[in-house]
């Protein structure tokens, strides 16, 4: 079909019409152009927005939670907790095994010493959730001090890599 005649066509088309039929046909016309214009543009915004004001309100909601419960977390720290470190494991089987046990064993990229008791570790795609987690326990049950944690997002919601460096006061 050739396209530079289809204006044309139409034209013509439009022009054997009754005025009548020539509105309504107008008519349908704009109503799905606008129909089309919010299928295309408007819902999907709308739908954007709608999500994005659910993330900051969860997000308001943690960090609302987060500020409630520093000043126990705080406490604890420094009550220091190291009742649950079991004799002989060292920092590098401590890690290793409670994080497979928090499930981030696959994130567990790298390990290597950092002194006589610290640790560098790298963790790829973790849940973020479940790495605060984890290393709330290393530090409540086993003592182990962060000395410091880098976190970077990925491109999954949710996820993290992570480059974390840990230290163990006891030295084991």
């Amino acid at each position: 079909m050739n396209l530079d005649a289809y204006p044309g066509r139409l034209r013509t088309w439009l022009a054997g019409l009754s005025q009548r039929e020539r509105t309504l046909v107008l008519g349908a016309g704009g109503l799905t152009a606008a129909a089309l214009l919010y299928l295309v543009l408007v819902l999907p915004l709308q739908s954007m927005t709608g999500r994005r004001e659910a993330r900051v309100e969860q997000k308001s909601a943690d960090l609302a939670w987060m500020r409630q419960v520093a000043p126990a977390v705080t406490a604890a720290a420094a009550a220091g907790g190291a009742a649950d470190v079991p004799t002989g494991e060292s920092l590098v089987v401590l890690v290793d095994r409670t994080a497979r046990e928090a499930g981030l064993g696959a994130a567990l990229r790298d390990q290597s010493p950092n002194g006589e008791a610290g640790l560098r570790l790298r963790l790829e795609a973790a849940a973020f959730d479940s790495l605060v987690e984890w290393l709330g326990r290393l530090q409540e049950r086993h003592g182990v001090a962060i000395e410091a944690a880098n976190f970077d997002a990925t491109g999954n919601p949710g996820l993290v890599n992570a480059s974390l460096t840990l230290a163990h006061p006891a030295g084991s």
